[in-house]
């Protein structure tokens, strides 16, 4: 079976001024189809770096990145671009959602940009987003109509509409609170379940127990990399918390 990711002394460096900033020295990394990662490091430690570099969003300063088969550290802006259209779904801390678009426009925005038109029916396909989020209810609803937890959830049904290789969240739990962090993350291990290949970056020890797998940075280097042992059970959590699994 082919990675997903596989990256080979990867570095970045970042020149300010007179000074050269070594972000990332040399990073090994193999992530397979249906892994569930989650990559932590405090601020500095090179994860936002090496996120951007794994969601085609930069390129390296060298080493070699394979991203479902496909070299992609030397590819020009655009051929990145289409890479990350077709390859990564994206969900942010922020949402990022259009304000005045339902969510099921929301959810068909990536497919306009896909040029080889991989997906024939939009609406079929964002519906079908929408409903393994639990948002089957919701889809003319604009995000000032939705709570943040169903915001979060709108932008990770726009992720899986493309049928991506790999889910990349960036600290997707930081604007909510406990309860709905919770079902977000219960979310996530019901995709991966699923078989979905999800990439976490958090500095919350508490959300990367959720992933099967963590891999730790510290100024640029991975100095850790083991899996989870006794999957966290996002299930007891939300009955802890006295919260049903599904939205209200």
């Amino acid at each position: 079976m082919t990675a997903v990711i596989e990256t080979h002394g990867l570095t970045r460096t970042f020149e300010v001024g007179d000074i050269s900033v070594h972000a990332l020295r040399g990073i090994n990394l193999t992530i397979e189809p249906g892994d569930f990662v989650a990559i932590m490091g405090s601020s500095g430690s090179g994860k936002s770096t090496l996120m951007n570099l794994v969601g085609c969003l930069d390129t390296p300063t060298s080493g070699e990145y394979v991203l479902d088969g496909e070299r992609v550290e030397s590819l020009s802006k655009n051929q990145r671009a289409m890479i990350r259209n077709r390859k990564i779904g994206f969900v942010f801390q922020g949402f990022n959602l259009l304000s005045r678009t339902t969510a099921l426009e929301n959810v068909e925005l990536p497919l306009f940009y896909d040029r080889q038109n991989h997906v024939r029916n939009h609406r079929q396909a964002a519906v079908e987003a929408l409903n393994r989020v639990g948002l089957a209810d919701r889809l003319e609803h604009t995000p000032n109509q939705l709570s943040g937890g169903q915001q979060q959830r709108v932008a990770i049904a726009r992720a899986l509409v493309n049928r991506p290789a790999i889910v990349l969240a960036d600290e997707p739990t930081g604007n909510l609170d406990s309860r709905t962090s919770v079902e977000i993350m219960s979310v996530f291990q019901e995709l991966n379940a699923e078989g979905v290949t999800v990439i976490l970056v958090t500095h919350e020890a508490d959300v990367a127990n959720y992933a099967k797998r963590i891999v730790g940075l510290r100024d640029g280097r991975i100095v850790r990399d083991v899996a989870v042992t006794g999957r966290h059970d996002a299930a007891k959590d939300l009955a802890a918390l006295g919260q049903r699994e599904e939205l209200d």
